[in-house]
């Protein structure tokens, strides 16, 4: 949890604000990828792309 409150103190400060739909885009797209590794649910992601 510190990693996470030390990146957003420092987008906040060096004004990188702009960055954090682009982090928060990759984590989903990241827990999508090993969720979809080797589950059930592998067939239904497979189809959104």
């Amino acid at each position: 949890m510190s990693f996470i409150k030390e990146l957003w103190a420092f987008l906040r400060v060096r004004k990188k604000l702009w960055l954090a739909p682009l982090i928060i885009v990759m984590v989903i797209l990241g827990a999508l990828l090993i969720a979809a590794q080797g589950s059930v649910i592998a067939p239904f992601v497979y189809t959104l792309f």
